[in-house]
């Protein structure tokens, strides 16, 4: 299984994904498939959308940080529109 099957699989499965989530899956660079399943993946980007959302955590010695989290929104066609649900 491919690193992008790896990561769609988890989307669909849980709907959302990051980083850490990524690591423990053996992908070190998640930002990098993401935008490869947005812009090569067209049977995946034509049924779904990848929103990100920016996560504040608390670092191991107090101070906090920024991470990217990977949310999953399906397409919904109604009359030439599109519109995502969670």
């Amino acid at each position: 299984m491919t690193q992008v099957e790896k990561v769609e699989k988890a989307l669909l499965n849980r709907g959302y994904i990051t980083a850490r989530q990524a690591y423990h899956m053996g992908i070190m660079r998640l930002a990098s498939i993401i935008w490869t399943i947005k812009n090569e993946d067209l049977e995946f980007s034509s049924k779904y959308l990848i929103k990100t959302e920016t996560l504040k955590v608390k670092n191991r010695d107090g101070s906090f940080s920024y991470v990217a989290k990977y949310v999953l929104l399906k397409r919904i066609a109604t009359k030439g529109e599109s519109r995502f649900e969670i």
